[in-house]
């Protein structure tokens, strides 16, 4: 971790550690903090994209059809429905969203997931909290979240095999659970683990990777407020097959490093272990940011097949951070983007 990283990440533990209490965000506190100085940092994402961006889809769903499913978000006691949530509510696909998937717990084709997540069972369900925390312990995902705002974040995602879609995310700001939980001094990063029950995942039985799967975030990554922990989409709660009941959403990384079906979140010093990373560094970073300058081993990453455009629509250019520069270029502020991909 370079001095730029390891400051940020001293400034994020100072937030947490003051405590935000009645589900306020680390985002707003910055905001505020900021304010006082002048200045202008962190504070609630406001969505950018339209309904013209998200992925088309045959079967609509009206805005109270969203409204009462948001109701049955695990844990959520109320929808945030703030600027950034106004355009996100208006109806967008289904389909592709959740039929063109990798999961490969469940298998290595795209329509594995949609076939066979049924079988996992996603209530109860709870998490694990540990390493350099204040509140340690295994907690029930409702408990964890209870009280949190859920918002409606629409978000480009970006896979590393050169697809994208756009997807209407219900979720709550990381940074709002770690906040809850209490980051430790000493804590640089955040490592995840999916759940592991080779008897509902049939995937485990072949050694695609080192399972259980796992993936991390420095803390300052972790902490920024594009950074969510979803539960739903559409307003729907999340499919098993788009990692029910919660799952990590990092919209300016390849999708692989938004860890699915989430059963543990471990506050680390040193840098964690990352599933594809560790099977094969040299294709896949720690960092693994959109970025169209750098090439994966077998193909370009300067263009995208955007799911659901339809057969002429052709590739369209990818964008830096996936289009997030403004928000999260600084997170990398002097680091060599090339060497640490």
């Amino acid at each position: 971790m370079n001095e730029t990283a390891i400051t940020r990440c001293k400034q994020f533990r100072e937030i947490v550690q003051q405590g935000l209490g009645n589900g306020a965000s680390a985002a707003m506190f910055l905001a505020k903090r900021d304010d006082r100085k002048g200045k202008s940092m962190a504070r609630r994402w406001i969505n950018d994209l339209s309904i013209a961006d998200a992925t088309p889809y045959a079967a609509y769903i009206n805005r109270r059809q969203i409204m009462a499913g948001a109701a049955g978000l695990i844990g959520a006691t109320a929808l945030g429905l703030g600027r950034a949530n106004a355009q996100a509510l208006v109806p967008n696909s289904w389909e592709e969203i959740t039929s063109y998937n990798n999961y490969y717990e469940f298998g290595t084709g795209k329509e594995d997931p949609a076939n066979n997540a049924g079988s996992l069972t996603t209530s109860p369900w709870t998490v694990e909290v540990d390493g350099l925390v204040d509140n340690p312990g295994t907690y029930d995902l409702a408990e964890l979240i209870d009280g949190l705002e859920v918002e409606e974040r629409v978000y480009r995602f970006r896979c590393v095999e050169a697809w994208s879609m756009v997807i209407p995310w219900n979720g709550i700001e990381l940074a709002d659970i770690l906040t809850r939980v209490g980051v430790q001094e000493g804590a640089n990063y955040v490592a995840f683990e999916t759940v592991m029950r080779p008897d509902e995942m049939p995937g485990l039985h072949y050694p695609v990777l080192d399972w259980p799967y796992r993936e991390g975030l420095r803390l300052d990554e972790a902490m920024h407020p594009l950074t969510i922990m979803a539960t739903g989409i559409y307003g729907r709660p999340i499919p098993n097959q788009n990692g029910a009941p919660i799952r990590l959403v990092v919209p300016w990384k390849y999708g692989f490093k938004s860890i699915k079906s989430i059963s543990r979140i471990t506050l680390t010093r040193d840098e964690p272990f990352a599933s594809w990373n560790r099977a094969n560094p040299r294709e896949y970073g720690f960092y693994s940011n959109v970025n169209p300058e750098v090439d994966h081993p077998r193909w370009s990453q300067a263009t995208e097949r955007r799911v659901g455009a339809g057969l002429f629509a052709g590739r369209q250019p990818t964008l830096m951070f996936n289009g997030y520069e403004a928000e999260v270029a600084s997170l990398y502020e002097g680091m060599d983007l090339a060497a640490y991909y």
